[in-house]
C-alpha cells in the first residue's frame, strides 16, 4: 500500500451530508403512516430510509470513517432537533379559528415517538453498519465491494428495523402486525441495497476519481464518541 500526494478536496462531502441528513428527516415524517404494498406492511418511512445506508456506505467508503462518524452525529442531532421543534410547536398556543391543531398533534406528535425510535435505532445501525464497512474493507483490501455493503446492510439494518419498529409502533398496534412491519422492513430495505449494488459500485468509482481519495481507515480509533475531522490521507493500492 502506498500513500498518494493527492491534496484533500471533500467537494462533494457537503452535498452528500445534506441529502443524507434530507433523508432522515423526510423519513421520520413519512414514518407516521403505515403503507401496503403487496405483500409488504411497513411505515411510509421505509420507502425511502434504505439510502441513507447508502449514502452511508459511500461515504465509509471514500471518505472513511472519520468522516461518516462525524455524518452521523450531524444526522443524529438533526432528528434531535427535529422533535424538539415538533414538541414546542404542538404545546404552543394556536389561534381559535384554526382547526388543524387536532391534525398535527396525530401526526406530529406520534412523529415524536418515531423520532426517539428512529434516533436509537439510527445510533445503533450506523456505527455497525460503517464500522463493519471500515473493517471489511481492510481485510478485504478494497476488493469485493458488494460483501462488505451487503453484509453490512444486514446486520445494520438488522439493529435498526428492530430498535425502530419496537419503539415506534410497540402498544400502539397489536403484536402480530408490529413483527410483519419488522419483517417487512427488513427485507425491503436489504432488498434496496442488493438492487442498488450496480450503481453503488458506479458511484464509488466515480467519486473516488473526482475527490482523489480511496481511504483506508489504518490506526482508526472507532468509537462513536469523537470529533475528529481531518481525514487520514488517501490511500490507493499499488
Amino acid at each position: 500500500m502506498s500513500v498518494t500526494n493527492t491534496p484533500v478536496r471533500l467537494r462533494l462531502l457537503p452535498t452528500f451530508t445534506g441529502f443524507f441528513v434530507a433523508i432522515l428527516l423526510i423519513s421520520n415524517v413519512a414514518s407516521s403512516k403505515l403503507v401496503v404494498l403487496g405483500s409488504f406492511t411497513f411505515d411510509g418511512g421505509t420507502l425511502l430510509f434504505p439510502l441513507s445506508y447508502i449514502f452511508s456506505d459511500l461515504l465509509t467508503e471514500v471518505y472513511g470513517f472519520r468522516i461518516a462518524r462525524r455524518t452521523i452525529w450531524i444526522g443524529f442531532a438533526s432528528q434531535l432537533a427535529a422533535v424538539s421543534l415538533f414538541g414546542i410547536v404542538g404545546h404552543l398556543p394556536a389561534p381559535t379559528d384554526w382547526d388543524g391543531s387536532a391534525a398535527y398533534q396525530r401526526i406530529l406528535s406520534s412523529t415524536t415517538r418515531i423520532v426517539i425510535g428512529s434516533c436509537l435505532a439510527y445510533f445503533a445501525g450506523s456505527w455497525v453498519n460503517d464500522i463493519l464497512m471500515s473493517v471489511l474493507k481492510k481485510f478485504t483490501r478494497g476488493r469485493f465491494l458488494w460483501t462488505r455493503t451487503i453484509s453490512s446492510t444486514l446486520i445494520g439494518e438488522g439493529l435498526d428495523t428492530a430498535i425502530f419498529c419496537i419503539v415506534a409502533f410497540a402498544g400502539a398496534i397489536n403484536n402480530d402486525l408490529l413483527l410483519k412491519i419488522i419483517l417487512s422492513n427488513y427485507i425491503f430495505k436489504c432488498g434496496v441495497e442488493a438492487a442498488f449494488t450496480p450503481a453503488t459500485y458506479w458511484i464509488c468509482r466515480t467519486v473516488k476519481r473526482l475527490e482523489g481519495m480511496d481511504t483506508y481507515d489504518y490506526g482508526v480509533n472507532y468509537t462513536p464518541f469523537s470529533w475528529r475531522v481531518d481525514p487520514p490521507p488517501p490511500i490507493k493500492q499499488t
